[in-house]
């Protein structure tokens, strides 16, 4: 007989079929995805989210969160001016908003409700308040798949993370959360597909991770040993010994480097400082 698998079953029907052993823990449910991708029924991209959900039921709010000494605030009793000129040079579009001290928000500032008040006959009328919005808070505990059930039921993409005191300790988004299983989602203030280094003035730049080694060299005529690596993120994550975290920050010779993005598995993107002599 022949040893062909029989074409009139579908590929879902053979994944039952693998299923059929049924896997006795999440590694050997893994291993036959992965078995699966190797035998062409699921290619690399898919078996790569199936991967990713599956890491995102076993993580929490704690694990991805931007922590509150990173996050871009405005303050509730603040000068239009001043919220204004943060808003702007932020380049985000969304705001939490404290009173007092940066552990207390109150409230969320959408970047498109300012808007109405960008003449300047207008800006005399503003308030915060009038366009401030509820903030969600989850706490730092919370599971990664019940904080997106969250964003979806509430049709909100930002959420305040509290500590057990309920102080504010953090924030997370919902690409933060999406980010986790299809891999980095760029916007449009992200460097462009073609582009590996963004300059932004004294001294300071935007680098994407998988940046040539002998093109950062070239670029900044400082040579990096690029100890076998092909790439500036692979020589940082050397540095570092371990996949850093967003927000942790290295020197390497003349340069520092922040990571602006990673998840568990790889670093997409870092922010750059000439240290001058």
């Amino acid at each position: 007989m022949s040893s062909q698998p029989d074409p009139s079953i579908s590929w879902v029907q053979r994944m039952s079929q693998m299923f059929f052993a049924e896997p006795k823990d999440k590694t050997e449910l893994l291993g036959v995805l992965r078995n699966a991708q190797e035998r062409s029924l699921l290619n690399s991209h898919a078996l790569a989210m199936v991967e990713g959900v599956l890491q995102v039921s076993a993580m929490q709010v704690r694990d991805i969160m931007i922590p509150r000494s990173q996050m871009v605030m405005v303050t509730r009793d603040g000068p239009a001016e001043s919220i204004f000129k943060d808003v702007i040079e932020s380049t985000h579009s969304r705001f939490p908003v404290y009173i007092d001290d940066r552990a207390e928000v109150v409230g969320i500032l959408i970047a498109k409700d300012l808007l109405g008040y960008c003449i300047d006959t207008e800006k005399e009328s503003f308030k915060i308040r009038d366009v401030m919005r509820p903030a969600i808070f989850v706490p730092e505990s919370k599971s990664l798949d019940a904080l997106l059930k969250t964003f979806q039921s509430s049709h909100n993409h930002m959420a305040i993370v509290v500590d057990e005191y309920g102080a504010a300790s953090g924030l997370v988004t919902i690409e933060d959360v999406l980010e986790q299983i299809v891999g980095e989602i760029e916007d449009e203030h992200d460097l462009e597909d073609d582009g590996y280094i963004l300059d932004h003035g004294d001294n300071e730049y935007t680098i994407k991770s998988l940046t040539p080694i002998d093109e950062f060299n070239e670029y900044f005529k400082q040579a990096v040993d690029s100890k076998g690596f092909d790439t500036i993120g692979g020589v940082v994550m050397n540095e570092f010994g371990h996949v850093p975290e967003r927000g942790e920050k290295i020197h390497i010779g003349h340069y520092q480097f922040e990571v602006l993005r990673a998840d568990l598995r790889r670093t997409y993107l870092f922010k750059l400082f000439i240290i001058q002599e």
